[in-house]
């Protein structure tokens, strides 16, 4: 039985209410940029997957917030400039700055309904809890008004780490920080590179979280947390 799970945080524990791009493109229009939220989320997502990993090795503590904000903002235009509207926006920093402020609040986001319920368990059998995330420092903001931050007794992030999943260092650092070995620990994500791949390879015991179908049978795979609880953790 494991003794402590590592949780992924977006995808996992929560996801955008909306699309990205019907968020994105609410902002926006206040600026008098108008573009499909259909192609804003498609363009965001090819922008993401082709930026470098959101980790800043060798980096002083005090660096970090400003480096996350160029990063996402580098993410957002390269998003702006692929749908060839970017010189539209008066003063883009400006308007990302709202937007990048806005997701550190709980209103863009939502928790999947099976995430409390999961956790409650998991915790009332003497389980410990921790996230390990690629997401910035806002991650602490949003899980505390999402009220999840009480179900988990540490939380680990890429920025502060100097690398990002599927890296085994973030795994393992994760741990030692716990104080957990890694025969002892489970991590569940919904990435199967970055999150299942990634904990194997750490030598640590996976689940991949694929909440839309089961797709590869060969894969520890659930489509809930709570089917994870219930076919694993009983």
């Amino acid at each position: 039985m494991a003794k402590i799970i590592l949780f992924d945080a977006v995808g996992t524990l929560f996801g955008v209410r909306d699309t990205v791009g019907e968020v994105y493109q609410k902002f926006a229009s206040e600026w008098g940029v108008d573009v499909s939220p259909i192609a804003v989320n498609q363009s965001f997502f090819d922008s993401f997957k082709a930026a470098p990993p959101m980790a800043f090795p060798g980096t002083e503590s005090a660096k970090i917030l400003d480096l996350e904000f160029e990063w996402w903002c580098r993410v957002a235009a390269e998003t702006y400039k692929k749908l060839g509207v970017l010189e539209q926006f008066s003063d883009f920093r400006g308007f990302f700055g709202e937007l990048y402020d806005y997701f550190a609040t709980d209103a863009p986001w939502l928790v999947y309904p099976d995430v409390k319920p999961a956790l409650t368990k998991w915790r009332e059998s003497g389980i410990k809890l921790a996230v390990l995330s690629n997401f910035d420092s806002r991650l602490y903001q949003v899980l505390t008004a999402l009220r999840l931050a009480d179900f988990f007794s540490d939380i680990t992030i890429s920025t502060e780490v100097g690398a990002a999943k599927p890296d085994r260092k973030i795994f393992t650092t994760a741990l030692q920080k716990c104080n957990f070995t890694i025969e002892r620990a489970v991590h569940i994500g919904d990435s199967l590179i970055a999150d299942y791949e990634g904990a194997i390879n750490a030598g640590i015991e996976a689940f991949w979280l694929n909440r839309n179908t089961i797709s590869q049978p060969d894969v520890n795979q659930f489509t809930t947390l709570i089917d994870c609880f219930n076919s694993y953790f009983i």
